[in-house]
């Protein structure tokens, strides 16, 4: 995932690792100093430290409340099975990696309405906690916020367009209505472009309305920022679009339909120094590990990348691939649509097909590409 790529792990929750995205500490900044000027105007028998302190604790009880959203979704998804992989907090909120879909329309309602549940009881809570504390207090002050903020985020999470949950409840009952989980995913996703559309042109309005009103970007950011939530909506959104039409493909399909039949193999006993020109000369990014004419394991770029790139001259294809004991593979006649969900659940960017034993193909995202191709869809998939 891209997320993970530039995050830090921050600790664990229930099993589940927690990350901070790169972006998160642009916008805990931006939220903070927002906050404080905020109090600044509101509370002006504070003095400035405290402004910061209650705007710094405003900003941490906020992206708590994210996690706890978060952490709805993956406690439900895990109460069905269904492992999740990490939670991430970014410049959007977060995020939870959830490995695989569900299985049926009632797990995906009921994961997707357990974050507007758990905001809404937030909100309800940190009510509860401005109408007990003293009015003026920090407490007071910290619990009118976040109770707003809890209730907002509630019901923006509503929305009826993918990947809001709002989306994902839409599809839910689209897919317990047509039994089509495809079908449900596409008007989802289209959902999705729509909000995300109307949410930027709406920002676009606010953001001309607010610089002509104060004639400084401050009275445009409102605007601006409602953009940047739709500009990252409509992006996820054409995403899951692309990926149902796909799905509508393969439909039918099997392993033998989407592998190569040819897949790339190599010796174990060479270096990965030797390896990497063999990717860069190939554009192969898997390779079969072949010893006396017997698989032995997989190597990739993936793993070439975890080895220190000084010791590639000294460390063999053997030290660094997947055992064949410890690979996944599937089988000719397997389903497409099923081979694809446990490459996602098991995090795999490869699968070799075996027949009695022997490779007869390697399933890659470039083999899917071409089958697709083959199909005569990819033009339509990537015009959506």
């Amino acid at each position: 995932m891209v997320l993970r790529s530039r995050s830090i792990r921050i600790g664990q929750l229930l099993g589940i690792p927690i990350y901070l995205h790169s972006s998160w500490f642009l916008i805990f900044a931006f939220i903070t100093i927002t906050i404080a000027s905020g109090y600044a105007d509101t509370r002006p028998d504070w003095t400035t430290g405290q402004h910061w302190a209650a705007a710094v604790l405003t900003s941490v009880l906020f992206f708590g409340s994210v996690l706890f959203h978060e952490m709805s979704h993956s406690v439900v998804a895990r109460h069905y099975r269904i492992p999740v992989a990490s939670i991430t907090l970014f410049f959007f909120g977060g995020i939870a990696q959830i490995s695989r879909d569900p299985e049926r329309a009632l797990q995906e309602f009921n994961i997707a309405a357990a974050g507007p549940a758990s905001s809404f009881l937030l909100a309800a809570g940190f009510l509860g906690v401005s109408m007990l504390a003293p009015a003026g207090s920090m407490a007071n002050a910290l619990g009118v916020w976040l109770a707003g903020t809890n209730a907002i985020l509630a019901v923006f999470n509503l929305v009826p367009g993918f990947p809001l949950d709002g989306g994902r409840i839409l599809r839910a009952i689209v897919w317990g209505i047509t039994k089509s989980y495809t079908k449900a995913s596409r008007i989802a996703a289209r959902g999705g472009q729509l909000v995300a559309y109307g949410l930027m042109a709406y920002g676009v309005w606010l953001a001309v309305r607010g610089w002509q009103a104060e004639g400084s970007f401050s009275g445009a950011i409102g605007g601006v920022w409602l953009v940047l939530i739709g500009w990252f909506l409509l992006g996820a959104a054409k995403q899951s679009f692309a990926q149902a039409e796909t799905r509508t493909v393969l439909e039918g399909l099997k392993a033998s339909d989407i592998m190569s039949p040819e897949p790339p193999s190599i010796g174990r006993e060479i270096s990965l120094e030797d390896y990497a020109r063999e990717v860069t000369a190939t554009g192969r990014g898997s390779h079969l590990v072949i010893a006396h004419g017997q698989l032995v394991g997989l190597i990739s770029t993936e793993a070439l990348a975890k080895v220190p790139r000084e010791d590639w001259c000294v460390t063999s294809v053997q030290a660094a691939m997947t055992l064949r004991e410890k690979m996944v593979w599937a089988s000719p006649e397997e389903p497409a649509l099923a081979l694809l969900d446990r490459m996602r659940s098991a995090g795999a960017q490869q699968m070799p097909v075996l027949v009695d034993g022997n490779v007869v193909g390697m399933v890659t995202r470039e083999s899917i590409v071409r089958a697709l191709q083959n199909e005569n869809q990819l033009p339509h998939l990537t015009s959506a």
